[in-house]
């Protein structure tokens, strides 16, 4: 069954492929992708293919799905930038459509105990290619 997607929903665009980014990861009801305004080098996005507004809004079964598709991806991203550190935040507020923010940190990364929304990154379309290879990857290495 095709996913049920917003009109006016820039994640939804995403899932459509009329707004393209890196991708990490995908399965017939989830997608990961790179931020494009990034917190931190790997900043990813995990999200339902099906527009709900918020992660509280899923079904009991797909939250838990979900979750378990981020702990895969967090460990891709310990794993690639050799860190143990990620943030996870559940959002819903600039971009209505559930998501959960995966963010590596690092020591010197600039960010208090919590990451500052204000302190983004400007990383170059190969890095940030290059930087999704290198999770998908991992990822493809992980469950080999």
């Amino acid at each position: 069954m095709p996913p049920i997607l917003s009109d006016n929903c820039v994640f939804c665009d995403i899932i459509r492929g009329s707004n393209p980014h890196e991708i990490v990861y995908e399965d017939a009801d989830f997608l990961g992708f790179l931020d494009r305004y990034p917190l931190n080098p790997g900043h990813t996005q995990v999200i339902p293919k099906n527009h709900n507004r918020w992660v509280w809004d899923m079904e009991k079964s797909d939250l838990g799905i979900l979750f378990m598709r981020a702990q895969r991806i967090v460990k891709a991203l310990q794993v690639v930038f050799d860190t143990e550190w990620i943030i996870a935040d559940t959002g819903g507020i600039s971009v209505p459509h559930a998501h959960v923010h995966l963010v590596p940190r690092f020591e010197d990364d600039g960010h208090g105990e919590l990451p500052d929304p204000k302190i983004l990154r400007e990383i170059p379309d190969q890095e940030m290619e290059d930087i999704a290879t290198r999770i998908r990857n991992e990822l493809e290495r992980s469950t080999a």
